[in-house]
């Protein structure tokens, strides 16, 4: 009898387990795991301009005025956003005052990266890792709020205390660092370049002149 019984306890219990561990997994969320693309290919889209650019950085064309960029960034005369379909990939960069960057289309647009956001114990890591960035390079990561109109950013740290680090020789860059909560869809992880070779603790910098939105994640 007792070892009736104890064959019928043994799978219930058994059973039991994996129910308890299913219900558990529940409140325990799965790891983000994002690629970066483009800042240039996701601003294209998300406002559905004609044709791909980049509003963050410049080339030279004699023929262009002084303008506002479609995202705002006010450039002298003789520079204009490249076209990334249509520039050559050798095309110099520049910022929006016409200063040289060092480096040509091909090279800003190579950058690439995964990053992966997990929570355990109430605190959120992030672990990012970089290629094909400016060798030397000063870099910072923020946080983009779609939620709000119009857009926010604020230090993927909360502070801009850790958000900011310098790339390798070779390009390549690991990053980790704490953030203050969980992303969703309403967020984003964006690189900015720092052209200007500082970061700016909790603010972006002067975009399209000292810092310039280079690839972006964002969550489904």
């Amino acid at each position: 009898m007792y070892k009736t019984l104890e064959r019928r306890l043994v799978p219930a219990a058994a059973a039991a387990g994996l129910l308890f561990a299913s219900v558990g997994g529940v409140f325990a969320a799965s790891p983000l795991k994002l690629e970066f693309v483009t800042h240039a290919a996701f601003f294209s889209a998300e406002t559905k301009q004609p044709k791909t650019l980049d509003p963050q950085v410049f080339v030279e064309d004699s023929a262009a005025p002084e303008a506002t960029g479609p995202q705002g960034i006010k450039h002298v005369a003789g520079v204009r956003p490249p076209f990334i379909d249509q520039d050559p990939k050798t095309s110099k960069l520049f910022n929006a005052e016409h200063n040289p960057l060092g480096f040509d289309l091909q090279s800003w647009l190579s950058a690439t990266g995964t990053v992966t956001i997990a929570e355990k114990d109430g605190k959120v890591t992030l672990n990012a890792t970089f290629k094909n960035l400016q060798p030397n390079a000063s870099y910072s990561l923020f946080e983009n709020h779609f939620d709000t109109k119009p857009i926010t950013f604020t230090p993927m740290d909360g502070t801009g205390k850790t958000n900011s680090f310098t790339a390798k020789s070779d390009g390549t860059a690991s990053v980790t660092v704490t953030l203050p909560s969980m992303l969703t869809h309403d967020n984003a992880v964006l690189v900015i370049y720092n052209s200007g070779g500082q970061p700016h603790g909790a603010e972006r910098g002067q975009i399209g002149i000292d810092a310039h939105h280079q690839i972006i994640a964002r969550p489904e």
